[in-house]
């Protein structure tokens, strides 16, 4: 059964509020981790930070404003 357009915009949106919270969360994370630790957690922010901008980029590639769904 094939999505309905709700249903990939809800999902879309979802994607992108778990992308945000993840991120913030990591930079919350680094502010009080070791020394140690940020070379980890600074790859994995570039890592959710790099599919923002591919998402983005996708996004007005296609003709969407990447601000009127959250990007």
């Amino acid at each position: 059964m094939p999505a309905t357009p709700q249903q990939l915009e809800d999902f879309i949106q979802d994607v992108l509020i778990s992308l945000h919270a993840n991120i913030r969360d990591l930079e919350e994370k680094r502010a009080f981790a070791d020394p140690e630790e940020h070379a980890y957690i600074d790859g994995r922010l570039f890592s959710y930070i790099e599919m923002l901008a591919i998402l983005r980029a996708s996004a007005r590639d296609i003709g969407i404003d990447p601000g009127a769904i959250g990007l």
